[in-house]
């Protein structure tokens, strides 16, 4: 089997998920801090959790705007993925991310966690909606 990490993207952090062996469930894994665009130091980072996972494929978010067009963050989405395949190898598969963070923050929010520690896991949380919600369709 094959585990895919889902990524949620941001100048400044990045969350992480991998999917369970079967591939049908999405974990959150933790949020790597880096410097946008400083490639090489996120794949330095993500590179001993795509090696302990034994990850196979890349989900990464493409934040569109909600018309459909892809702003300065998608493109700087859409370098990172390339970026990411060229430096690993793996294929890197950009999911459509719109409102991920936003459902991620209500549902944090719904369970009562509190500001400071949404704060913490809401890239996590959204990397694992991204991941998930590829998990769904791909009917893995």
């Amino acid at each position: 089997m094959k585990r895919v990490m889902g990524l949620d993207v941001g100048s400044k952090t990045i969350g992480v998920a991998v999917s369970d062996l079967m591939g049908w469930t999405a974990q959150g894994v933790e949020t790597v801090y880096w410097t946008e665009p400083d490639f090489d130091e996120a794949v330095r980072l993500l590179s001993p959790i795509i090696e302990q996972y034994e990850v196979k494929e890349v989900v990464v978010g493409l934040p569109k705007n909600m018309n459909g067009t892809i702003g300065p963050r998608g493109e700087a989405s859409e370098a990172f993925a390339a970026a990411l395949t060229e430096a690993t190898g793996l294929p890197t598969i950009l999911v459509d991310e719109r409102l991920t963070t936003m459902q991620a923050e209500r549902m944090l929010i719904s369970a009562d966690v509190s500001r400071k520690k949404r704060k913490a896991v809401i890239d996590k949380m959204a990397a694992v909606m991204i991941l998930q919600n590829y998990l769904d369709r791909s009917g893995k």
